[in-house]
């Protein structure tokens, strides 16, 4: 598994924008691979798991991926016309999560946060 892992971690660095895992697929499929789709599934949810992948849901739904650009925790700013994705903090964003949990009786609370606009080229 290590070594397809190593696959989807290559195709995902190559490009700077968030893909589905069946673009994933068809790219190392059209590049020889003989990588199934639930490989390559698998391997999305390990490097997920490590912090190697963020992860999104599109406004229909589907989670896609891309390679993390930081170790730190962060948020996205999401085109919705061309996917360009711009990282960012969100130090407000932290402080409401943690005192709405905390109003509630929660700990270890964790979050994700995307924003989605349009950019200034479209």
């Amino acid at each position: 598994m290590t070594g397809r892992r190593d696959d989807v971690r290559q195709a995902l660095a190559t490009t700077d924008g968030f893909r589905s895992a069946q673009d994933i697929y068809a790219g190392l499929r059209a590049a020889g691979s003989s990588i199934g789709l639930t490989t390559v599934y698998r391997a999305l949810q390990k490097l997920s798991d490590a912090g190697e992948v963020d992860v999104l849901r599109t406004d229909e739904g589907e989670a896609v991926y891309r390679a993390c650009r930081t170790d730190e925790h962060h948020h996205h700013l999401v085109c919705r016309v061309c996917g360009r994705t711009v990282e960012i903090e969100g130090p407000a964003v932290e402080k409401w999560a943690e005192a709405i949990g905390a109003e509630h009786g929660f700990s270890d609370v964790t979050h994700t946060v995307e924003v989605f606009g349009t950019c200034s080229e479209h």
